[in-house]
């Protein structure tokens, strides 16, 4: 069996975790730029993911502290879907990407960090955006500061109307 490596997530994993939800506690903060959070609905908001596997990396989250996929109400639904649909439209005009991978991780088995609080990811993905230079050399290319990603698609989540 091969084995690829990721070494970058490391930081997470060892990170001092908060007590209670993150995407409970986030959005109450109110520190938009801080905590990253791109976008407010009424029943779900975009934030960046703090340990992205790529430039761009978000997540479309209910407000509602939620872990199980069928119990979210049509109203959350439609408005997570919506905001998918922008997302993915803002990180094409914003990054260019070749690619994009979409998903929703339901339980830790399935690959979830945050398993209590279901949460969408949409990855932006390049050609050649997966390589070697983590495994041999401990690095990782991010080729924009986070804050600075945040500040470049801000001004287009603004735009959005719900």
């Amino acid at each position: 069996m091969d084995n690829l490596w990721a070494p970058w997530r490391i930081d997470y994993i060892l990170s001092e975790k908060e007590k209670g939800c993150i995407f409970c506690n986030k959005p109450k903060e109110n520190k938009d730029l801080d905590n990253l959070i791109l976008y407010r609905g009424k029943k779900s908001f975009v934030i960046m993911n703090r340990y992205p596997y790529n430039s761009g990396h978000l997540m479309v989250v209910p407000f509602r502290h939620i872990m199980h996929f069928e119990k979210l109400e049509d109203k959350e639904l439609l408005e997570i879907n919506k905001l998918l649909k922008f997302s993915i439209s803002i990180l094409k005009k914003q990054m260019n990407p070749e690619g994009f991978n979409i998903g929703l991780n339901l339980g830790k088995p399935a690959g979830a960090g945050i398993d209590e609080h279901l949460h969408f990811h949409i990855v932006p993905r390049w050609t050649g955006d997966t390589n070697f230079m983590p495994v041999f050399s401990d690095t990782r290319i991010v080729p924009q500061l986070i804050k600075d990603t945040y500040m470049n698609l801000k001004e287009d989540f603004e735009e959005i109307k719900l």
